[in-house]
């Protein structure tokens, strides 16, 4: 099977690719951290005035959108959701400016945030499972196409 330049992959595609999984990393990794010791998050989380079922509705976010991302399966919502996790985070923890830590918390949030932002707004690129899925939207339903395109 020959296959033609305007279907291999692109610098841009490419970039697209190595920024997901970048961004995707620090999500997966810290939902990891916070499973491996499930009874530990929970506590760390009621110090923080915060109940068990947001902490295991934290790790869940953090492994389906930071997976979603990874893998450009539903990419622009799972992007959205973590931008906004990043915001919320940002605003709800890490608002003492005395603290020089706490301002860089602070700032990293809403960088990721903004990377999360372009990201749902550009898509996932070719190298992903939505442009895959995009190659079969006859058959889909108007909303569906909407999120993958």
């Amino acid at each position: 099977m020959m296959v033609n330049a305007s279907s291999r992959p692109q610098l841009a595609d490419l970039v697209l690719l190595l920024g997901r999984l970048l961004l995707s990393l620090i999500f997966l990794h810290e939902a990891w951290t916070l499973a491996v010791d499930i009874p530990a998050t929970i506590d760390i989380f009621a110090k923080l005035g915060l109940s068990a079922p947001l902490a295991l509705a934290t790790i869940a976010l953090q492994i389906g959108a930071g997976l979603s991302v990874a893998a450009g399966f539903f990419t622009r919502l799972g992007a959205l959701a973590l931008a906004l996790f990043c915001l919320a985070t940002a605003l709800l923890f890490h608002t003492n400016f005395a603290s020089q830590n706490e301002l860089l918390h602070f700032e990293k949030d809403l960088a990721i945030a903004g990377g999360m932002f372009v990201l749902s707004a550009s898509g996932a690129g070719s190298i992903s499972i939505d442009k895959l899925l995009r190659k079969r939207t006859n058959r889909m339903r108007p909303w569906l196409r909407a999120v993958l395109s």
